[in-house]
């Protein structure tokens, strides 16, 4: 992987709480402004605290306020403002059809979409609340199985999907995975097959806070909306979790300004409890978190470059899960060490907690375009359905493994709506 082929998702920011929108005629508005990779030492721009988009072709694309660029000025930094604004791939409406953000999900079109799937299917998908976000929005998992109400000897996989507000298409994926499973179940043979042998669990919108406020307020938001203080908004999810959480400042940030902060403690986060007290409750054999963008399937560790003892069987499974992408239409989805030669390094994220505490195979996939330039977050609407078909083989893949190298875990089977979650049969009217 080279480092011109992988964007550097956002690294820190101080943006915190802005309520107006991106693009706005307003003098106190951020704006994409472009710096030279040699005019700055990479540790000063560090330093500053931006929210850099993109790393791409000798420049690192950042969404700048007003300070920022007083900030750039005082340390003898050049910029140029980017006049033609980083929006949708070849001038698409990322808003044209459908509700406020199109095809794209909203909270309670979600949660409407995820009880018509229990409605129609009932015998093989079933909706569990997991918990709250801070705004007391449900977190909600849709279990796919062929004796979904209890929990068979049989391997579990997790997908989750939009722990960074931005990234839309990472809701969409994971979802259509489960619709795709639901609808194929009594037709497809191989679908019926993989759902009768394992029990599949989605988690499509980790952040539902997060979602809400780009579709409102600020279409670049990444965190979750904790209320930090002095004016500062927002933790990182997917800096949250409990291995290695916190341990340079490198990884992820102490300031709460930071888009890369990682709260006042592990697991301090309402939507990291939820995805962890899933993850512990069950038996789960493999996973993949989706993020956009930049087109990579990434695996531990991210916290150190020192490869994990697993390396060899990680690097095996992304390989394969990247040459079925490729299969589907020739898109080329690099793969690697999320602390590896070319990428960045992380502490406190899903991937290294889930592989940290149970030796699970766990990815994260970076989902098209490969860079700003190509759409960034503004995946176009006409794209959602390809992304999701060419992630499909993967996916389905990744359950296949986990059928065949399935490790029982010792316990009883036992009713989920009774025991582990209470089932929900109705939308969040709050919303």
């Amino acid at each position: 992987m080279t480092k011109t082929k992988i964007v550097l998702l956002s690294i820190i920011v101080a943006l915190s709480g802005s309520g107006t929108f991106l693009f706005a005629e307003n003098p106190e508005q951020p704006k994409i402004i472009s710096i030279a990779k040699d005019s700055a030492p990479a540790k000063k721009i560090e330093e500053l605290n931006l929210d850099v988009l993109a790393d791409w072709n000798g420049k690192l694309y950042i969404v700048a306020g007003p300070q920022d660029m007083v900030h750039l000025q005082k340390e003898r930094i050049p910029y140029t403002l980017q006049t033609v604004p980083l929006t949708p791939a070849r001038g698409q409406n990322a808003f044209s059809g459908g509700g406020v953000n199109g095809a794209y999900h909203t909270y309670q079109e979600l949660e409407a979409d995820m009880l018509a799937l229990q409605q129609k299917y009932p015998n093989i998908a079933q909706v569990f609340p997991l918990g709250e976000s801070l705004e007391k929005r449900k977190i909600y998992a849709l279990k796919i199985s062929d004796n979904v109400a209890f929990e068979e000897d049989e391997p579990e996989v997790l997908f989750l999907g939009c722990h960074h507000a931005r990234e839309w298409i990472s809701v969409e994926v994971p979802f259509l995975m489960g619709k795709y499973l639901a609808e194929n179940y009594a037709s497809d043979p191989e679908v019926k097959r993989i759902v009768d042998q394992s029990e599949i669990w989605i988690v499509p919108l980790v952040n539902p806070d997060g979602l809400e406020y780009t579709l409102h307020v600020y279409r670049y938001w990444r965190k979750n909306r904790r209320d930090n203080g002095q004016g500062n908004f927002g933790v990182d999810i997917n800096r949250n979790y409990g291995y290695k959480w916190g341990i340079d400042n490198e990884g992820s940030s102490p300031s709460p300004a930071s888009e890369v902060y990682r709260g006042t403690a592990a697991f301090s986060e309402p939507e990291a409890r939820a995805v962890r007290d899933l993850f512990l409750r069950k038996n789960f054999q493999a996973m993949i978190s989706f993020h956009s963008f930049s087109q990579v399937i990434l695996y531990p560790w991210g916290y150190t470059k020192v490869p994990s003892d697993k390396n060899a069987q990680m690097r095996e499974i992304a390989a394969e899960m990247s040459s079925r992408i490729q299969a589907v239409a020739g898109r080329v989805y690099q793969y690697g060490q999320s602390n590896g030669p070319a990428m960045y390094p992380t502490n406190g994220d899903t991937t290294d907690w889930a592989f940290g505490t149970s030796g699970t195979p766990s990815y994260t996939i970076e989902l098209p375009p490969i860079d700003e330039l190509g759409g960034g977050f503004f995946n176009r609407l006409e794209d959602i359905e390809p992304i999701f078909r060419e992630n499909l083989p993967a996916m389905v893949y990744l359950i296949d493994y986990s059928i065949a190298n399935y490790q029982p875990a010792i316990h009883n089977p036992y009713d989920l709506g009774a025991f582990l979650f209470k089932k929900i049969d109705k939308p969040d009217t709050r919303y």
